[in-house]
């Protein structure tokens, strides 16, 4: 196997390797000769086809609180070993978006979760890197915009109505945010606003999803956007107090979240390789207990294979507002 992580910053692999143990016996001569024989004709029947090996490093854009997301590709990890025999999994947690990205061009993570934005930026980086797999809900994902309610601003069904904003302050979440900075920045510029002009003070970066929510909540900021999926599920949750804060408008759809995979897993881990780590997260099934704890905690009901054209136009935002050159 080709070995690309030399980066010890990172953290230390294990590099220990599963032996094969012999049959042969001395003594059993003949039976040896049989299973040999039964074993060339034995073909997919051959307990140890299909089987791979490594260690295969998982990561994600740190999004929401920590906790939540140790928990959750935990979880994922254990799902991934169960179904891709001889794979090791461990989730590498980062500190923030570009930790995600670099983690990724220098080959210390395998198979990243990231947002549409992210997801571009790594696979600009690594000739031939792949969109794999999506959530179903990340064909038409949205970001919503929120407001302090002191601020008068009352919910509107148009990108226009974004010109409400105007003369408030405002915050994005992460600059590397799909659903958090880029997409929003691009509905704000449809509505006349710039980033730079429009809004009182300088423009935020909070960092994550949560934090904006957490800002505006909290004065910091009058208003803000977000991740429409965490502001649903916060304030599903009553983390959210909708006397203080309230959603204002919710965006055109666009795709979003992705897996995306290393040019390189099959002569990482074995043949067809790939194709097995998609089965393994497309096969996530909401009516199996352990499938449905990883799938609501993904806020989805299925997963499902994708590609990278599905994010051409968010490269094509990405490069008119400056985030990608």
């Amino acid at each position: 196997m080709k070995a690309r992580r030399s980066h010890a910053s990172w953290r230390a692999l294990n590099e220990d390797r599963d032996t094969h143990t012999t049959r042969s016996r001395r003594g059993l001569a003949a039976l040896t000769a049989v299973a040999l024989l039964l074993g060339a004709c034995g073909g997919d029947d051959d307990e140890s086809a299909g089987e791979f090996g490594g260690t295969l490093s998982i990561g994600a854009i740190p999004d929401q609180d920590p906790e939540l997301l140790q928990r959750l590709y935990g979880l994922v990890a254990d799902h991934l070993e169960a179904e891709l025999p001889g794979v090791e999994v461990e989730y590498v947690p980062v500190t923030d978006y570009q930790g995600a990205v670099s983690g990724f061009v220098v080959g210390d993570l395998d198979l990243v979760w990231y947002g549409g934005l992210t997801g571009v930026q790594a696979r600009l980086e690594v000739d031939g890197a792949q969109a794999l797999v999506q959530r179903d809900i990340d064909a038409e994902f949205t970001s919503v915009f929120i407001a302090d309610t002191a601020t008068g601003i009352e919910p509107f069904d148009d990108v226009a109505g974004l010109a409400a904003l105007e003369g408030h302050s405002f915050t994005f979440g992460s600059e590397s945010s799909t659903s958090g900075r880029l997409m929003p920045q691009s509905f704000l510029a449809e509505a006349g606003l710039a980033i730079d002009e429009s809004f009182t003070g300088e423009v935020g970066f909070s960092g994550s999803h949560d934090a904006t929510i957490e800002l505006v909540a909290a004065g910091t900021y009058e208003t803000g956007a977000l991740n429409s999926q965490v502001w649903d599920s916060r304030v599903e949750e009553g983390a959210v107090d909708t006397a203080q804060v309230i959603e204002v408008f919710r965006t055109p759809p666009y795709f979003d979240y992705h897996w995306v995979g290393q040019p390189d897993l099959d002569e990482q881990f074995g043949d067809g390789f790939t194709d097995a780590l998609v089965g393994a997260l497309t096969s996530l099934d909401a009516d199996d207990p352990e499938d449905a704890a990883i799938l609501e905690l993904f806020g989805a009901t299925s997963f499902i294979a994708t590609e990278n054209s599905n994010y051409a136009a968010i490269e094509a935002v990405a490069r008119d507002i400056g985030a990608i050159r």
